[in-house]
């Protein structure tokens, strides 16, 4: 809870923080995959002797770029959405070619489209910027508007390409990234074990809720109701486990400050290190004994995960568990990211009319490739806080300067065929390799690529003075305007926003609590229950809202510090009631308690919307729910840190 505080107090400078390298692993089968996937078509052209079609379906190869581990039933859609928008926005580029101005509204509009698509679905990837790139090269392209099927028709033939070696692991591991979430969800489980009763618990019970919810999405998208597989169900079940061990530690131990004992640790991470083994296992747990003279309550805890256990050695016949997905249509879903304090509609907003403005100037003052300025416009204004912002504008600015030099001594000696091909595949892998790192190391090779490309289809001719000092304006205009816009529409625009949607979280909060424990909870369906779908829409609104806020320039430092808390608090009960509404042995309480509960749901937000305390008050008993209980106690003393 006091993560703003740690940062705070070391918070290095933004250009160290731009060009600060990060120790995530190199992607080496993905880097080579999308370097395969991208100059791939560009070879099968000058094989069939037609460069020009191989560079177009190349287009389509940016597809790959929006591969990451995700289960392979939502790889699959997400990326054949990708391949029909890159499609669609090559075909729309042809044809708006010979008009500037429409050219600069539908660079906006195509933008603006993919932000708020990309998040409101919570689409990890590059979002945008590939889409607006491919629309911007097809303008920049001789103007022939009669090719817009044919350049689209390749595109498509490019995109599909890279779908079918994005999808290449499904024949050895089809559950590979649903496996991989329910590990982790297991150590991070182990880890929360550990910290019970030590100053870590409030730090590992955040992370392990977020392993669990982590690892609950990935297997509802990974769900194929006409394809449920043996390796699927133990997954699913193995997760509920995982629930219910946490939501048990929760009710038994909270505020417990004894230790649990180490075995419990042990097992799980027993059970996660055995998830990577394709055969079913059929020993017990291995050698991890229940110590004696423990407690009643710790000695069910090593019941329900031995239990979990259990579910890795039962054969298949005895797993009959009827899976229940619980998915959100994307109805609601986008109804919820349009609310007036949705930042994801905000920046969606905001995204397009800087593209608009970006691309208008562009186009008014005449520049030989116009696009590049709003392109350079569209990647510094990718971050996803006003901190990131800064951050892409420095590592863009550095990282292009270098990689426009590299482009023009590569143009300089006219390359064609396949030394075009294998530039591209090499720039391709080496930008894939690196974005992990850092973004400006990525972008000294993915700036040399897309002008390689770019340059190679619409058959530029310059000389290397002239290109170099053409990008490098073009760039430097572009990422000033990203700047300016970000600035000037977005300042404090999140901050200023976060004590309403408290508010409404909080409320709405309320009022599913009192659905599931009066008599409105009989034969309560939580698939189709609007009061958790508000929950839902709230919470990832705010939590969205509030990373913006904790990115912003200049910070309103109080307000991060003193929000952090409550909505942590928040967040827990949240999944407290969501995984109650499963339950159905939930009590009926009195309509006294209840109406004591919704007056203090009702004082906190009242007191949140007006940024004051609220008085503390008693707490009816839920029984058998001490832990929301609890939460409502640590939700209202978190409000109580303004004063002190």
């Amino acid at each position: 809870m006091t993560q703003n505080n740690r940062q705070s107090k070391s918070s290095p400078s933004l250009l160290r923080q731009a060009l600060m390298v990060n120790n995530k692993p190199f992607p080496w089968v993905k880097a080579f995959c999308a370097g395969l996937a991208a100059s791939l078509p560009i070879f099968i052209g000058l094989l069939l002797g037609n460069f020009q079609y191989g560079l177009l379906a190349g287009l389509g190869g940016f597809t790959y770029l929006y591969v990451f581990n995700i289960p392979y039933a939502q790889r699959a859609k997400k990326l054949f959405f990708v391949v029909l928008g890159i499609s669609f926005v090559t075909a729309l580029g042809t044809l708006a070619a010979p008009y500037p101005f429409a050219t600069a509204i539908l660079m906006g509009v195509i933008g603006a489209g993919a932000i708020f698509i990309f998040g409101a679905l919570k689409i990890i990837g590059p979002s945008a910027i590939f889409f607006v790139l491919v629309f911007a090269m097809t303008t920049g392209m001789p103007v022939h508007p009669e090719l817009a099927l044919l350049r689209s028709g390749l595109a498509f033939l490019g995109g599909v390409l890279s779908w079918i070696i994005a999808m290449l692991g499904w024949f050895s591991n089809p559950h590979g990234p649903e496996t991989d979430m329910v590990k982790r969800e297991f150590f991070a489980l182990a880890s929360f074990v550990d910290s019970v009763g030590t100053e870590k618990y409030h730090g590992a019970r955040q992370r392990v809720m977020s392993a669990l919810k982590e690892a609950e999405d990935n297997l509802n998208a990974g769900y194929i109701s006409w394809r449920t597989t043996d390796k699927f169900k133990r997954l699913y079940i193995l997760n509920e486990h995982a629930n219910s061990i946490f939501m048990y530690i929760l009710g038994n131990f909270q505020g417990d400050r004894t230790m649990l004992p180490p075995e419990i640790g042990e097992a799980l991470r027993e059970i996660a290190n055995r998830l990577n083994q394709k055969d079913r296992i059929d020993n017990d747990l291995k050698l991890i004994l229940q110590p004696e003279n423990i407690s009643r309550p710790v000695a069910g805890l090593f019941s329900k995960v031995f239990e979990a256990d259990a579910v890795l050695n039962e054969p298949v016949t005895k797993i009959n568990k009827v899976i229940g997905i619980s998915r959100t249509s994307i109805k609601t879903v986008f109804l919820g990211a349009i609310d007036k304090n949705s930042i994801v509609f905000i920046s969606a907003l905001r995204f397009g009319i800087v593209i608009i403005i970006a691309a208008i100037i562009a186009y008014q003052f005449g520049f030989q490739r116009s696009y590049w300025v709003p392109l350079s416009c569209v990647a510094v204004m990718s971050g996803a806080t006003i901190v990131a912002t800064y951050h892409r504008a420095i590592q863009r600015g550095i990282g292009t300067i270098i990689g426009i030099l590299i482009a023009s001594l590569v143009l300089a000696t006219h390359p064609t065929g396949f030394i075009i091909a294998l530039f591209v595949l090499l720039l391709t892998f080496i930008t894939e390799l690196f974005i992990v790192k850092n973004y400006g190391l990525a972008a000294l090779f993915f700036t040399p690529n897309a002008l390689l490309m770019a340059e190679s289809v619409s058959k530029g001719n310059f000389t290397f003075s002239y290109f170099a000092s053409a990008r490098l304006l073009d760039v430097a205009i572009g990422s000033l305007i990203g700047l300016i816009g970000v600035l000037l529409i977005g300042r404090r625009s999140a901050s200023s926003r976060l004590p309403h949607l408290l508010t409404k979280t909080i409320r709405s909060q309320g009022q599913f609590l009192f659905i599931l424990f009066s008599d409105q909870g009989r034969g309560f369906n939580p698939e189709k229950s609007r009061e958790r779908n508000k929950v839902r829409t709230n919470l990832t609104n705010l939590k969205t809202l509030y990373s913006t806020a904790a990115g912003e320039i200049p910070l309103n430092k109080d307000a991060v510090e003193y929000y952090w808390p409550i909505i942590f608090s928040l967040e827990q009960l949240g999944y407290l009631l969501e995984k109650s509404a499963h339950m159905e042995n939930r009590p009926l309480l009195s309509d006294q308690s209840l109406a004591q509960l919704i007056f203090i749901f009702e004082k906190m937000a009242n007191a949140v919307n007006r940024e004051l305390s609220p008085p503390l008050s008693n707490i009816p008993e839920i029984e058998g729910f001490p832990a929301i209980q609890n939460e409502i106690k640590s939700l209202m003393l978190a409000m109580q840190l303004k004063e002190k």
